[in-house]
């Protein structure tokens, strides 16, 4: 097996002129596929809330539910460097409560861990990489704090603000992240948080400027058909050909044209001669019955 990607070369790729790809992956089946496909990054997020649970945020997904999907990702042993969504509330509290936490989900699989916050998570986040954890940052529009922003709403769209992002992003960088995700910021923001910080920015709604960009598995592939972003770029659509593909099933079922011969399981020559010939007499105590 080719070794896998390690923060140290996502931080090295910083202004090497090639953008890192990072998708979403929640299962096996979507990890083998995302490292078939080439991609460097996978992030296990807390978007599974939405595309996989099927809750309407983030809220609600649990470090639990973080390390289940996690360890099914990990499983498949793929070369991209898997990320985990530290969930919200898991690192909120204080910083041995993040640590250990952060651990769950390494243990689980996790060869990193995003959480979202600029400088006020800073305690955090110098507690997880005490611990030897890498942590990627993750600042703009943070889903996690949609209340307090209003809802998903473009971050960045006035001066104070987008100083105070470009603060941000070099706090996050001089504490030791080793990549930086951008999201739902104007492209110009993301494109000076880009020139000023010496890790690698991801963007998702940040423009072309990004060192990277990130989408999540499902809207990209077409399986989330539900209002998307303006952001997402559809490159399939699997969710309209798997209704297609179940409903030429279940056609065939009720029409009895599945399963045929071929598809069926049969009794060898000799055990379906014995079986279709006619029962042997039965002899009573007084004769033939």
């Amino acid at each position: 097996m080719a070794p896998g990607v390690t923060a140290p070369a996502v931080r090295a790729r910083k202004g090497s002129g090639e953008p890192l790809v990072m998708v979403t992956a929640y299962d096996a089946p979507g990890a083998r596929i995302a490292d078939s496909a080439g991609v460097d990054l996978i992030l296990v997020g807390d978007s599974l809330a939405m595309v996989v649970l099927g809750y309407g945020d983030t809220l609600s997904v649990t470090v639990a539910d973080m390390e289940h999907h996690t360890a099914a990702v990990a499983r498949a042993q793929p070369r991209p460097m898997v990320i985990t969504d530290m969930p919200w509330l898991s690192y909120h509290l204080n910083a041995e409560d993040a640590v250990r936490n952060a651990a769950r989900l390494i243990r689980a699989g996790a060869q990193a861990v995003k959480l979202e916050g600029g400088r006020k998570r800073l305690p955090m986040i110098e507690a997880i990489l005490d611990a030897e954890i890498p942590v990627m940052g993750h600042i703009g529009l943070t889903p996690q704090s949609l209340h307090m922003m209003g809802g998903f709403k473009v971050q960045g769209k006035e001066r104070d603000a987008v100083e105070a992002l470009v603060a941000d992003g070099r706090a996050l960088a001089d504490a030791g992240c080793f990549a930086l995700v951008l999201e739902g910021v104007p492209d110009t923001v993301a494109a000076m948080i880009t020139d000023a910080v010496p890790i690698p920015t991801i963007g998702i709604g940040a423009g072309p400027s990004c060192d990277g960009q990130v989408l999540v598995f499902h809207d990209l592939l077409g399986l989330e058909d539900r209002v998307m972003p303006k952001f997402v770029r559809r490159y399939a659509s699997l969710k309209a050909d798997a209704v297609a593909a179940l409903a030429a099933f279940a056609s065939d079922v009720r029409g009895h044209r599945f399963p045929n011969s071929e598809e069926s399981y049969h009794l060898s020559g000799e055990v379906a001669r014995q079986l279709s010939a006619p029962p042997e007499p039965v002899i009573g105590l007084y004769g033939r019955a």
